[in-house]
């Protein structure tokens, strides 16, 4: 029976599955140990149920309420001598370094494609020529190393604290990236295209905000690597470290978005086309939503969170 709010231990080995939709029972767990996991849970209801592996479960107590961590056990849940649990299929997944290496490599392609001029893009006579404009060159090196970085963080510096996402969304963030940055390279890379209004000190300028932020955004994303050991999923108060780039903890809570929003705004100032203002734009809309989300989770996680951060603006928002 349910003490004081968790499984009882000596006669609590029984869980049934139902459907969270249609209530109808898809499973029933006999024995089940008492300090057996989420996870283990789903392995389990994987061997009579294999179209739903898990990465595509999400387990719940209630049919509507949140799923479940992996990581909760069974009998720390509020549940009685039967456990019933509500399953959501999540569709089909994919994992998040998969998602990565398609949406980064895509871009990267693409805008090649644009510089080098191949055939059927801006006319036959043009084909595989090159701009005599230095920031356009400048603009491709600095395009493929922004990108070339992201696939290299993807494969040897992120750590994810969810394994997989719906196989859907790929489709719909590499719309969106590789659309950009067709959009942006057909611009820039123009024979028609003319530098910006005022030359190489505009270009200049951008090109230091564009570096700055660059490192910047790494030096975040390796102390925020260094706060979560390999394999772990412990979340701690990210803090500024002897890195300078890394104060900018002090004042918001993703200084990796005002960053990565920096090195666009620079990359916009540096070729003056309006496709990448406005892909700078929609990309900060985008991080602010997910800057406000993480801030949120950081105040309800941790008391003593420091309270002059703002999610991606100092001072602002």
């Amino acid at each position: 029976r349910l003490r004081g709010g968790v499984w009882n231990q000596e006669k609590g080995d029984k869980v049934e599955i139902l459907d969270a939709k249609t209530r109808e029972k898809l499973c029933f767990l006999d024995k089940v140990e008492p300090q057996a996991t989420i996870a283990e849970i789903k392995n389990l209801f994987t061997k009579t149920h294999p179209q739903w592996y898990p990465a595509r479960q999400s387990l719940r107590l209630d049919p509507k309420g949140k799923s479940l961590k992996d990581e909760d056990v069974l009998q720390k849940l509020p549940v009685g001598t039967t456990a019933t649990l509500y399953f959501r299929d999540l569709g089909a997944q994919i994992s998040w370094v998969t998602v990565f290496l398609t949406e980064y490599a895509g871009p990267l392609f693409i805008y090649l494609l644009f510089y080098f001029r191949v055939p059927f893009i801006y006319g036959h006579k043009y084909d595989f020529t090159s701009s005599r404009h230095t920031v356009v060159h400048l603009a491709c090196i600095c395009h493929s190393f922004h990108y070339i970085k992201r696939l290299l963080e993807t494969l040897f510096v992120h750590r994810f604290s969810h394994g997989t996402m719906p196989l859907r969304n790929i489709f719909k963030n590499c719309t969106y990236y590789w659309g950009f940055a067709a959009w942006m390279a057909y611009y820039i890379n123009h024979p028609l295209y003319t530098p910006p209004t005022y030359g190489a000190q505009q270009v200049k300028l951008a090109l230091a905000i564009f570096v700055i932020c660059q490192l910047g955004n790494f030096s975040i994303h390796m102390a925020l690597r260094d706060l979560r050991p390999a394999g772990s999923k412990t979340r701690k108060i990210p803090y500024p470290t002897k890195n300078p780039f890394t104060w900018l903890f002090l004042l918001v809570s993703c200084p990796n978005y005002t960053y990565e929003v920096g090195s666009w705004i620079g990359f916009a100032i540096m070729t003056q086309c309006l496709p990448v203002a406005l892909f700078s734009l929609v990309g900060f809309t985008q991080m602010t939503i997910w800057a406000k989300g993480k801030h949120r989770s950081y105040l309800k996680e941790f008391r003593d969170y420091p309270p002059l951060r703002m999610p991606i603006i100092p001072f602002l928002l």
